[in-house]
């Protein structure tokens, strides 16, 4: 595969597996069928030239997606090139073992492909589901992280802590192809889960779903200093954006088609979250404003709202999520084709070293 800095930034996009009505039909799909698209999706994203396809994880009924690593191996069967990532694996409440050997799984059956994209997630339904106290919030994802980073670079693994059983010379099977798994910690917006990515060594992946995208520049500034500090060479120290988008011809064509489904996704997500808020035209208008990151319009208004956070980042990849708030499916495929031949080749152009 080529390398990232020869052929510009890496650009792919990802899915949550959300499933919402439709609120122009009112129809809502089956988790079979969102199961059936994620996976068209995929192959689309494939043959059309995009670098990484991400699948997220939740434990509840209005999502398609608890276990990535299944979902990424069916996509590895009919996808030849793109990266397979979870964008998130919810690092806390999953055994760092289980999680290392599904990924290691996947990058055998995708010959190299794998990638963990690790996170404390949006929700708190695993805490319960797996036993885990929400109280060990932080530590537990802290001892996990660890352990996982143990796991990737050695076969035989001795390691005790406080939430899982010792290990004792134990064999860590089977191996993947890559000499190690790409991790990445997904960020929020807290300055200390920047620290933290930084001191690991690991990739960053920043959640920008909104406002104006300057106010990450700190955090990307903390995490470079914490990693330089830790010891880790700068090449490891990879920043990752990803936040929502929706392209059309025109910008506010972008605009017009999005608003239902958006004003809507964030309907059913804040309800999960005990929020009854509703979404004006207004605060959508001001969201896809050119100076903030919702990636809403036309080609050229994507491209310039990337570059710019490229200047302010020097970031290597870049993931959209399209297929919100019960997007047709027909939409999801004209926005990866839109994203593919019309804003990513300028993107890489621009961003080739």
């Amino acid at each position: 595969m080529s390398t990232i800095n020869n052929n510009g930034i890496e650009i792919g996009i990802y899915t949550l597996a959300d499933i919402g009505p439709d609120p122009l039909t009112g129809k809502t799909i089956t988790a079979k069928q969102r199961m059936s698209e994620i996976i068209q999706a995929a192959k689309l994203a494939d043959e059309a030239g995009l670098d990484v396809f991400g699948v997220g994880e939740h434990h509840r009924l209005d999502y398609a997606t608890s276990s990535p690593a299944v979902v990424l191996s069916a996509i590895a069967q009919v996808t030849k090139r793109i990266k397979l990532t979870s964008t998130t694996s919810v690092l806390s409440t999953l055994d760092p073992v289980r999680l290392f050997e599904d990924f290691a799984t996947l990058d055998l059956l995708s010959d190299g492909r794998a990638e963990i994209l690790a996170g404390r997630g949006a929700f708190i339904e695993s805490f319960p589901l797996f036993g885990y106290s929400t109280n060990d919030y932080d530590e537990l994802f802290t001892e996990h992280m660890e352990l996982l980073l143990q796991l990737n670079k050695n076969e035989k693994v001795t390691w005790s802590g406080n939430f899982r059983p010792s290990l004792r010379n134990a064999e860590i099977s089977p191996r993947p192809i890559q000499d190690q798994i790409p991790i990445w910690i997904g960020v929020g917006g807290t300055p200390e889960s920047a620290v933290r990515a930084g001191r690991f060594g690991v990739g960053m992946a920043l959640a920008i779903l909104g406002g104006d995208p300057l106010r990450f520049k700190p955090l990307v500034d903390l995490y470079r200093k914490a990693g330089m500090e830790a010891g880790h060479s700068p090449e490891v120290l990879k920043v990752g954006v990803t936040g929502h988008a929706y392209i059309a011809k025109t910008t506010q064509q972008a605009k017009d088609e999005f608003f239902p489904y958006y004003s809507n996704y964030w309907s059913y997500v804040n309800r999960g979250r005990g929020m009854g808020s509703r979404m004006s035209k207004e605060d959508f208008e001001y969201m896809a404003s050119p100076n903030t990151a919702l990636f809403v319009g036309s080609p050229q208004q994507i491209v310039e709202k990337v570059l710019r956070q490229h200047e302010l980042f020097g970031h290597k990849r870049f993931l959209a999520q399209v297929d919100i708030g019960g997007l047709p499916f027909n939409k999801v495929a004209k926005n990866i084709e839109l994203l593919a031949t019309e804003v990513v080749p300028l993107i890489k152009k621009a961003t080739r070293k």
